[in-house]
């Protein structure tokens, strides 16, 4: 891939996100039920939802990252030892900041 192929799936991952980050909130927003066992296991619910949204603001940040890296010209780049980041790893992990062998 080249570094436009590498934006454009890092974007539009981004986009996914956000759009599913409101949804997240929007479903944590919703008024609780009045019966006291629906509360319990819509609670339930709402704990892993916030988990998966904690995640996935997570892996924004990185997309963030990734794509000022971009921006700057050091995209592909190990962020540690400054080697070039093998295509392999990147079209897999493509917001990944690291080579293999210093993520390790």
């Amino acid at each position: 891939m080249d570094l436009l192929q590498y934006k454009q799936v890092l974007s539009a991952r981004r986009k996914a996100l956000t759009g599913h980050l409101v949804e997240v909130e929007h479903d944590l927003d919703a008024p609780q039920p009045s019966d006291w066992e629906d509360r319990a296991s819509e609670r339930q619910g709402d704990e892993v939802l916030e988990r998966l949204g904690l995640k996935e603001l997570e892996e924004l940040r990185q997309i963030d990252a990734a794509l000022a890296r971009l921006r700057e010209g050091s995209y592909g780049f190990c962020q540690i030892c400054g080697d070039g980041i093998n295509p392999e790893r990147l079209s897999t992990l493509p917001a990944t900041p690291f080579c293999s062998s210093c993520a390790q």
